[in-house]
């Protein structure tokens, strides 16, 4: 069902919020009758942090109006008459609004549509027939829900206390200057003979005790207000550091280690507008209760009444500008990463944001953010508080950027778009370590102050680790170092500490998730690929998961040692298998056409039951980035499986895989028993008429002469069909 079908099902707060989000910016009217048309848009296609990206939101604005403009012709009757009017001055004001930004259009629908469908997702689930059994999610969304109504409530409680204890001190000032009055007509009495004054003291003296026994009175039950007051806002503080912690240290925390999982491959880390919105409501709700205690302040030093209040007051001043100071800085956040590989000399990108901007009104005096990348010890040190200032680890040109505010959104944020690392400064290396295993990181921070200069606040954020090379040649290693920082660093760790050894299981998960990733397939690796996998990184040969799954592997079997017999490490390897997937293997390894992950001994095994012809992939345990062709066929002496030599990535380049196999008339069944041509055929390459192909005559001459021919290597029958055909 349509997204704004649903939506205009919501009820109560659901349906309020969604009204919320239209407004002169992008009226609800144009979200009404283009909704098929807004929800057919592939929005998600644009990078809003891409300037080149300009000209698709231009497009999109344009279809937009031109839509407009359409469904406006076609209006009829009087109450079209109105409607056709209504949506051509839509049509208008969305082309000034957007003409000259096309891209924040594009974040305004997107900020839209996720937030409407957030609601009804969250509609959906309370009103499901399984609501008792709700996700883990959602009870903890209900959860923080349930704890922000409690805080507006007691808010709302001690907001009408504050009042009160107002209300009720002002009374007693009056009746002070009352007292005061009395006292100074009992004192004018001096003034008057003896019988005057005989004659009008008494009533004073009973007046003035009278309204000095109320006086008394009256302070005690102020100084119990106060207390009262006092020991309400700290139940309140109590509940809001409890929802701070949930959300900061948890959910906020979350995020980041998605964010950090995401750079390996894993799922997005997911949009920040639910954070933002938590936030926002912990900055209202801590902001409210710290000018409540202020006024609460004022109050007592307006009337002094000797008792613990100003002590306790002082305490709960200390206590909220501690948690708004904790809010304020945690939710300077990173949204987009800088590139964990960051090659010299290359353009990267970044992007930073505070959660808490919009509401705590920083964008009235916008704040500049500085980058600048340190290095490990530097960022030890500065995590330590201390003195690191001036300290930085090479040079970053357009290191400098405002933070803008983006109305339609209510964010606050930073996009660095054209950053440059120009020069690096290394670090002495410890022992074995080479330069793509030195971890940087790239320090935002910035200064900014709230409530009318009340407060300052001077804030930093750490990127995720960053290595820092000067060549392609050292990206494989350096992608080594990122994915293990990224798969085993533990939250709140001193920078940028991982294990040096970690449970089998738990790095195969890592690169199932990576290698998902790279080939961009839902088709991951599978029990018998862990178990290769396992034989290759440990030398050895049991067949046996369950004998691999407490075994550990040290960083240096991952990426330091070369594996036995061979001039490249473990991830070498493995990397070199990913890179020519996606760049070539892609659809047949979605196809399962390749097994791929199987050693010369088990593609023997497989075939020799098989009948001759048949033929399977694997990856080559010999040369990085290669695949191989095992096939079983007679030769003159006896029955056997052949190798050919590995195709790379040049082999490629040249001629596709499928057109490879095409072109070998030998082979006729994949893997167990599937014709060839039913398996590949889809990826030939059209003949071309005026050119011949290789053909079956071409190559039968070839195998004709295999025939009298030493069968020694694969290449040498490689070498063969390659002279007699002219073949790549």
């Amino acid at each position: 069902m349509a997204v704004w079908i649903q939506a205009q099902q919501l009820q109560g707060d659901a349906l309020h919020q969604m009204q919320s989000l239209y407004g002169q910016h992008f009226p609800i009217e144009v979200r009404h009758y283009l909704s098929q048309w807004i929800e057919g848009q592939l929005w998600d296609a644009i990078d809003l942090e891409n300037p080149q990206e300009e000209f698709k939101a231009k497009r999109l604005l344009d279809s937009l109006i031109q839509e407009l403009q359409n469904k406006a012709e076609h209006q009829v009757g009087e109450d079209g008459f109105l409607l056709k009017i209504k949506l051509g001055h839509y049509a208008n004001q969305l082309k000034s609004t957007y003409d000259r930004c096309p891209l924040e259009l594009v974040r305004c629908i997107k900020h839209i549509l996720y937030t409407e469908q957030r609601l009804v997702r969250e509609a959906t689930n309370s009103s499901s027939p399984v609501g008792g059994m709700m996700d883990s999610m959602s009870q903890k969304y209900q959860q923080i829900n349930q704890a922000f109504e409690e805080l507006r409530l007691l808010t709302q409680d001690t907001e009408n206390d504050l009042r009160k204890l107002q209300h009720n001190q002002e009374y007693f000032i009056i009746q002070y200057q009352e007292s005061l009055r009395i006292q100074a007509q009992l004192t004018s009495l001096a003034t008057l003979p003896p019988a005057d004054r005989q004659l009008r003291e008494p009533a004073l003296l009973s007046k003035r005790a009278t309204v000095e026994a109320w006086l008394t009175r009256e302070a005690n039950t102020l100084q119990k207000y106060r207390l009262d007051l006092a020991e309400k806002h700290q139940k309140t503080l109590q509940l809001l550091r409890k929802q701070q912690t949930v959300i900061l240290d948890d959910e906020l925390i979350q995020w980041k280690r998605r964010q950090q999982l995401a750079g390996n491959g894993g799922p997005p880390e997911g949009g920040l507008d639910i954070l933002q919105s938590w936030c926002e409501k912990l900055a209202e709700t801590i902001w409210q209760n710290r000018q409540q205690i202020r006024r609460a302040e004022h109050l007592r030093q307006q009337l002094p009444i000797p008792g613990p209040i100003e002590e306790l007051l002082n305490e709960l001043n200390s206590t909220i500008t501690d948690i708004i100071s904790a809010l304020v800085t945690s939710t300077f956040i990173i949204e987009k990463q800088p590139p964990q590989v960051l090659k010299t000399q290359t353009k990267f990108a970044a992007t930073v944001r505070l959660l808490v901007g919009g509401k705590l009104n920083v964008h009235m005096n916008p704040p500049q953010v500085k980058a600048t990348i340190i290095s490990e010890q530097q960022a030890k040190a500065l995590l330590k508080n201390e003195n690191t200032r001036n300290d930085s680890s090479g040079e970053i040109l357009n290191n400098n950027c405002v933070m803008e505010y983006h109305q339609t959104t209510g964010t606050l944020s930073a996009h660095f778009r054209n950053m440059s690392l120009k020069r690096i400064k290394r670090s002495d290396r410890r022992g074995a370590e080479s330069v793509t295993e030195e971890k940087f990181t790239i320090l935002f921070e910035s200064q900014f102050s709230v409530g009318g200069n009340e407060l300052v606040f001077q804030v930093k954020t750490l990127s995720l680790p960053v290595v820092v090379i000067v060549h392609g040649s050292q990206d494989n290693n350096a992608t080594a170092t990122v994915l293990w920082d990224n798969a085993f660093a533990e939250p709140g760790r001193v920078p940028f500490l991982v294990p040096d050894k970690v449970l089998w299981p738990q790095l195969y998960e890592a690169l199932n998730m990576k290698y998902k990733a790279e080939v961009q397939s839902n088709r991951g690796l599978s029990e018998e690929n862990l178990v290769f996998l396992a034989q290759k990184a440990f030398s050895s040969s049991s067949n046996n998961p369950d004998d691999y799954r407490n075994m550990t592997m040290t960083w240096s079997q991952f990426n330091r040692e070369s594996l036995p017999g061979r001039n490249f490490t473990f991830w070498q390897w493995f990397d070199g298998v990913m890179e020519l997937t996606k760049k070539h293997l892609k659809p047949h390894w979605n196809d399962g056409a390749i097994l791929g992950f199987v050693n010369k001994q088990q593609a023997q095994d497989m075939l020799m039951s098989k009948p001759n012809g048949t033929f399977l992939l694997r990856f080559s345990d010999s040369e990085i980035g290669g695949i191989t062709i095992a096939w079983v066929a007679e030769n003159p002496n006896k029955r056997m499986v052949w190798n050919l030599m590995p195709y790379t990535t040049k082999d490629f380049s040249i001629r596709s895989l499928a057109d490879r196999i095409s072109d070998l008339n030998h082979l006729l069944y994949l893997y167990p028993d599937r014709p060839k041509d039913e398996v590949f055929s889809k990826y030939y390459t059209p003949p071309l008429c005026t050119q011949p192909s290789f053909s079956k005559c071409c190559l039968t001459p070839c195998w004709t002469q295999m025939g009298s021919l030493t069968w020694t290597t694969p290449w040498t029958w490689r070498g063969m069909w390659r002279s007699c055909c002219g073949g790549p």
